[in-house]
């Protein structure tokens, strides 16, 4: 994919990393993920690997090219707009999405070893919107989070990249990010809104498959 230059605060280019194209060929992109993968069912709120941080990929390979065509399955078996893999069980700092911006355009991609920038005070514009998660089905709550955010890491390749996302698209990049050190987005609720949000999920019967917590 064709790939653009990083600025950083002070308008220099960044050598060692680039912007993803993830609008380009969206859907073909997504649709050859998901046709290689098997959808896997979504852990939930209470597994163990879903409250840690996870691994770093190292291997570049077959495997984890595989794991990204499983996770697009499983994300698209889910109706969700992004996916962690240890949401389908996987200790792994992976995740990939297929998220639609404020403007209504497609963004698709995956991204290993994400770290979030640290946005300056000036960009930090928070969005009070409602949000939601495949490992809390059917709960929703109101988060304040930056209407922008950068999360930079590597590609499926081993590549350095950014990926730049507004409004909910970057919503959808902090809440993965999150996933993968161990954090749903409940997690940064008050008590009482958390509470409120799994009585939400204990009512409502997953439109998904999950994995049990026994």
């Amino acid at each position: 994919m064709a790939q653009q230059p990083v600025f950083d605060q002070d308008g220099d280019q960044r050598a060692d990393e680039a912007f993803l194209d993830d609008v380009t060929d969206a859907e073909e992109r997504e649709t050859a993920h998901r046709e290689r993968g098997t959808s896997r069912p979504i852990t939930v709120v209470g597994n163990p690997v879903l409250h840690k941080e996870c691994k770093d990929v190292t291997e570049f390979d077959e495997g984890l090219a595989q794991l990204i065509d499983d996770m697009f399955a499983s994300q698209r078996t889910a109706e969700g707009v992004g996916l962690a893999a240890n949401q389908i069980g996987v200790d792994l700092k992976v995740f990939v999405y297929d998220c639609p911006d404020d403007q209504g355009v497609r963004h698709v991609g995956a991204i290993c070893n994400p770290v979030l920038d640290e946005l300056p005070a000036e960009r930090r514009i928070l969005d009070d919107s409602n949000e939601g998660c495949l490992s809390v089905p059917g709960a929703y709550a109101s988060l304040a989070r930056p209407d922008y955010a950068v999360v930079r890491g590597q590609d499926a390749k081993g590549e350095p990249v950014a990926i730049e996302g507004t409004g909910f698209f970057a919503r959808c990049l902090q809440h993965e990010t999150d996933h993968l050190y161990g954090y749903l987005y409940i997690d940064r609720l008050s008590k009482r809104d958390r509470k409120d949000a799994l009585k939400q999920m204990a009512e409502l019967e997953p439109r998904y498959p999950v994995v049990a917590n026994d």
